[in-house]
Parts: C-alpha cells; structure tokens; sequence
C-alpha cells in the first residue's frame, strides 16, 4: 500500500476538482492506488464539487427551530446556499438544510466554524456540504448561523412566494410578558432589519462616525455653528430610529414605537438575530 501523502493527496484533488476529505477517502479505500482513487471519486459523482467551491452561491434558505431547554428556549436558524433558486426551492435542498439545522442543535453550536465540526451522518457537517454540493450539481455552502436564548424566543419564518422556502428568519427572546407581543415585534424585525436591539449596544466607533458625518453635514449645509451640536443629536436621534430595533415606529402604529409596545405588556425584549438569504459575507 503507497503512503498516503499529502503530495499525493495534492496531486488527485488537481485531476479532480474533489474535495479534501473526499480525496482522502478514495485513496484509504484503494490503498493508495491514485487511478483506482479516482475511479470511487467518479463513482460517487463529487468530482467536480471541488471545482463548484469558486462558484457564487447567494441563494437558498433558512432552517430554523425552536428547542426548550432548562433555563427556557433557545432559537436557532442556519441558511444554507446554493447558486440557483431552482434548487433551492427542490424539498431534497430544504430538507437537507433542515439536517443541517439538526446537526446544529444536536451540537449546540454558537457559530458557523462550530456547525461545520459538528458530528454528521458519514463524518462531519463541511463533508456533508461537501457531498451535497455533489448531489445537488451545485456550490452548496453553509451562510449565516443565528442562536438566540430567553424564556421565551419567537421565530417569524417570511417566504417571498408560496412556491419558495423561507428566505427571511426573524428571531427574538423575550420575558414571559414580553411573548405576548413577540411574533409582532418578529414581524417588525423581518420588515425593517434593525440591527441593534438597544442604543447602548450600537458599537462606539458606529456611533462615532455617525456623529462626524452629521457635523460634517450640518457645517456644509451652512448651519449656525453654535447649533450644530443640536442638529447633530437630532440627526443622531433619527439614525437609532433607523436600525434600533427598540426605538423604531411600530410598522402597524407608527405612533408608537416597538418599546412602547413592549411597556404596554410589561414585557422585555432580550435579544433578536435576523438573517435574510444572500446577506451573508461574500464568498
């Protein structure tokens, strides 16, 4: 039996486009025999899936669950890639992405590095992809990872068309109070992508160059000097409106705001993640 190098393994994934794991596989069952390797690799039809992973995969869906636990509920939503909503949208795809989300609970994963080391069927969740890709005949790929824990989590799942999965996962934790009004404070959080649950969690540096653009407007719009730093709250005031989750207008009362909402049930709002198909991180 020939080592099983990694020159050798080097030299198989460049005839083949396949994988690293699955390189490695082929040549441990034909005990280093490369021509025999790439026989099983073509057998099992992930050759070219090494090849996929320069491919742009921007569609898919979202998985998403809601699972007790002792201190109370925790929430999970993974969204799974693929290049075409053709094949997004085919049940092999969404019930993959839902074994995907599956691996994720069982492993009670916090990030997306984790997800892809957690224990799957034949190995791990990245082989998994990695033989998805095969079967779909596309780049497949693991996008963005939520987890959400509170007394109580409510998930919003939107799908743009019926024919279509769920391309918009909304989730947040509330109090016991705060459920009365969670699936409503849901909706708001799909419609309008808040991004930060409280003005204090916006992140300093944000909030700095907020401040500098505004002032830098204010100047340049001929504004008083001596009311600038009036103007410039204002104008910071209407940016946490903007991306606050708690200090924006309720989207069926604009009267009121989402905080509002909350105060009337006596209720809390701890945390929320929104995670939207093809808003990750480019590839």
């Amino acid at each position: 039996m020939a080592a099983i190098t990694a020159a050798l393994i080097k030299q198989v994934r460049e005839d083949t486009g396949a994988g690293m794991m699955d390189v490695k596989k082929a040549l441990t069952e034909a005990e280093g025999d490369v021509a025999r390797a790439k026989e099983i690799i073509r057998a099992k039809g992930i050759q070219a899936a090494g090849k996929r992973e320069g491919r742009k995969a921007q569609e898919g869906t979202i998985g998403s669950k809601v699972v007790k636990t002792a201190e109370g509920e925790t929430g999970y939503a993974v969204e799974v890639n693929s290049e075409t909503d053709f094949v997004a949208k085919t049940p092999k795809f969404v019930e993959f992405t839902d074994t995907v989300l599956g691996y994720a609970i069982a492993a009670d994963a916090n990030n997306v590095d984790e997800l892809l080391a957690a224990p799957a069927e034949d190995g791990t969740v990245k082989v998994a992809v990695e033989e998805a890709a095969a079967l779909f005949g596309e780049h497949v790929k693991v996008g963005q990872f939520a987890k959400i824990s509170g007394p109580h989590v409510e998930i919003y799942a939107h799908k743009k068309s019926a024919e279509m999965p769920p391309s918009i996962v909304a989730m947040i934790a509330t109090d016991e109070a705060g459920a009365k009004v969670a699936h409503e404070a849901a909706l708001q959080i799909s419609a309008m992508g808040a991004k930060w649950l409280t003005r204090e969690d916006v992140p300093a540096d944000v909030v700095e160059t907020e401040r500098r653009v505004a002032t830098e407007k204010s100047l340049a719009e001929g504004k008083p000097e001596k009311i600038v730093p009036k103007i410039v709250e204002g104008r910071l005031n209407a940016f946490y409106k903007e991306v606050v989750l708690l200090e924006q207008p309720f989207v069926k009362d604009p009267s009121k705001t989402v905080g509002k909402l909350f105060e009337e049930v006596g209720g809390k709002a701890f945390a929320f993640a929104r995670v939207e198909v093809g808003k990750g991180e480019e590839e």
